[in-house]
């Protein structure tokens, strides 16, 4: 099924490109796609999906063609849920399905957790918990050596550094570490044309800076914050987490723990590295099918 792309302007300041799919009639889900991605995360789950729901799938601010503002704190994640309400809004929706991968899937934690009201459903693909994500910067060494790159990518001077060595450089000298290039090599040209749009490097990399949580240095023992050692508030909604457990950003110990705070959570594990929503896309669109079916 052939998806629309609009181009949407929100109350929240920004003007997106939304992709949709599916008949406007039909139950709506809403995709979030994660760094360094677009709308495009989704160009194989999407068709199979709108086959009976209406899809909605934005670049989301600071991505593609879409706003760009300038300040770090136009990224933090308050702002970008409201952008996700207000694109709900728009299409006259008042309770959707969520999916989230990557930052998307961080974002949709979040949301959900605000917003029960509005989200019946949660989907999360390779997206860790807020609360497990940054108990493990402390209690799991692995994983904080994995999530060195986010101290990278939080450094002023990285867009400098882009800049000297070319995108297409940069592309494959991050990027291609997760993932088959066999799969994603008609996609590059795609990659870099969005990387490229005024201000979207820094755009991008302002989601990480803009972001609370603490990553230590490895040699480092920061203060712990206080929230790891009170109560966190449940995920009341029913909630699928896709896991490729063959991510090397993000460990499976991001599970662990989870079903403590996600009291309804089903937990199905695939064959793919961290961009599982292309990698293996047949896979992600059975566990959302089935589980869809159950609830």
């Amino acid at each position: 099924m052939a998806e629309d792309l609009h181009r949407i302007d929100l109350p929240t300041g920004v003007t997106l490109d939304v992709a949709t799919a599916g008949d406007v009639a039909n139950p709506p889900i809403i995709l979030l796609h994660g760094f360094p991605e677009s709308h495009r995360t989704w160009r194989a789950v999407m068709p199979d999906l709108a086959r009976d729901h209406f899809v909605i799938a934005p670049d989301q601010r600071g991505f593609a063609r879409s706003s760009k503002p300038s300040e770090i704190s136009d990224y933090t994640p308050d702002k970008i849920v409201a952008d996700l309400l207000a694109l709900a809004d728009h299409f006259g929706i008042a309770q959707f399905t969520l999916v989230g991968h990557d930052w998307g899937g961080a974002i949709a934690w979040m949301a959900a957790l605000q917003n029960p009201d509005r989200i019946t459903r949660l989907v999360i693909i390779n997206a860790p918990h807020p609360f497990v994500f940054q108990k493990t910067q402390f209690d799991d060494m692995a994983q904080r050596e994995a999530s060195q790159y986010i101290r990278a990518f939080r450094n002023p001077d990285l867009e400098k550094h882009i800049d000297s060595i070319g995108l297409s450089a940069f592309f494959d000298g991050s990027f291609l570490k997760h993932t088959d290039f066999d799969r994603i090599a008609d996609e590059k040209p795609i990659y870099l044309d969005q990387w490229s749009q005024p201000g979207a490097l820094t755009a991008m990399l302002n989601w990480y800076r803009a972001s609370a949580i603490i990553v230590p240095a490895m040699d480092e023992t920061p203060e712990r914050p206080a929230f790891l050692d009170a109560p966190f508030p449940p995920v009341r909604q029913p909630t699928l987490v896709i896991w490729g457990m063959k991510d090397a950003a993000l460990l499976p110990s991001q599970l662990e723990g989870l079903d403590a705070l996600v009291p309804d959570l089903t937990v199905q594990h695939v064959d793919a590295g961290h961009f599982v929503p292309w990698e293996n896309a047949p896979a992600v669109v059975a566990a959302i099918r089935g589980w869809l079916g159950d609830n």
